[in-house]
């Protein structure tokens, strides 16, 4: 499984949980009971499925080895295996936070991502 995994979410969320501590997840994560990450492979899907044009987001890279038994790979989009954590993300565990801007034709903008 990879090592590092990626959130993405507003900028304004990712500030608020900085200081609290702690993400407790987007809308999303709330409603359906977990936070969704994906994989380096995955993330530019998953901004173009879910954020297609969206400014003002961060993409947060994880430790995944960190999130210990609360991290679990689920079957989704496509019979893909994506990380799902059971729990809030503790700040410990990120590795970074960037920004994820927008190129001339909205489509974001990703830096080099680790496996």
């Amino acid at each position: 499984m990879p090592t590092t995994i990626y959130k993405i979410c507003e900028r304004a969320l990712w500030r608020e949980a900085e200081r609290a501590g702690v993400f407790s997840g987007a809308a999303v994560d709330l409603r359906d009971g977990f936070i969704h990450f994906s994989t380096a492979d995955q993330v530019h899907e998953t901004a173009a499925r879910h954020f297609m044009g969206v400014p003002d987001l961060m993409l947060v890279a994880v430790d995944a080895a960190a999130l210990g038994g609360a991290l679990k790979w689920e079957t989704s989009r496509g019979g893909d295996l994506f990380p799902h954590l059971y729990g809030a993300l503790p700040l410990a565990a990120v590795l970074w936070a960037r920004p994820l801007p927008l190129d001339s034709d909205r489509r974001h903008v990703f830096p080099e991502l680790a496996p």
